[in-house]
């Protein structure tokens, strides 16, 4: 039987740094959801797709096909047979994903993928319905989140030790109306399940928040 950890949140929460930690930590394979939409954005992006249309979205996603592979302990995402890993992390393939995550024929496609990487492996798999859809008997489910502020500042810091330009107000804006969107799709909305321990970030660090997580496993 495979065990599975089951993170939500909102954007920028930190999801995706604690769940990589958790998963390394416990020597289960870290799925990162998020980059899987990113992908799908990215395929639509470079076929040209006007991301108003929905059922242009819904006939192209059938012809992309997205995987997961740990290389070297990295992991990979892989699009028709590529690796988008330095493809998928830009502002424009982020704003992309909070569009075509919508659509109900992307959706389906890729939890099918989760659901079945889940039912062979140990995982720790993070998204915003991986608790309440994808991964609904998971062994442990946590709802990560963080205040606004905090989570904008967060990106700000990233961004900058990038060198890359940026306002902290314009990333307050976005994260908020990306939480807007994201609570309030009809399709799979994020929500904290029944079931799900509240974990608050936003004064906590890297390392406690992973003990925490830790700490729910056993």
């Amino acid at each position: 039987m495979s065990y599975n950890i089951a993170i939500d949140g909102p954007a920028g929460a930190g999801k995706s740094t604690i769940a990589k930690k958790v998963a390394k930590e416990k020597g289960f394979i870290y799925v990162d959801t998020g980059a899987m939409y990113r992908a799908m954005a990215l395929y639509m992006l470079e076929k040209n797709v006007d991301l108003a249309d929905t059922v242009a979205i819904a006939k192209m996603c059938e012809n992309a096909d997205i995987s997961i592979k740990y290389e070297d302990g990295v992991q990979c995402v892989y699009l028709n047979g590529t690796n988008v890993n330095d493809k998928i992390r830009t502002p424009d393939v982020s704003a992309a994903a909070s569009k075509t995550s919508v659509v109900p024929e992307v959706r389906v496609k890729l939890v099918q993928l989760q659901q079945e990487l889940a039912a062979k492996e140990n995982v720790v798999m993070d998204g915003r319905d991986i608790c309440t859809k994808v991964l609904p008997n998971a062994d442990v489910k946590v709802f990560l989140t963080a205040s606004v502020a905090v989570r904008a500042k967060r990106r700000y810091d990233e961004l900058c030790a990038k060198g890359t330009e940026c306002d902290l107000k314009e990333i307050e804006k976005e994260i908020a109306e990306r939480d807007h969107r994201d609570m309030t799709r009809t399709e799979s909305p994020l929500v904290q399940a029944e079931d799900a321990t509240l974990v608050d970030s936003s004064a906590m660090t890297i390392d406690e928040v992973a003990e925490k997580i830790m700490s729910l496993c056993k």
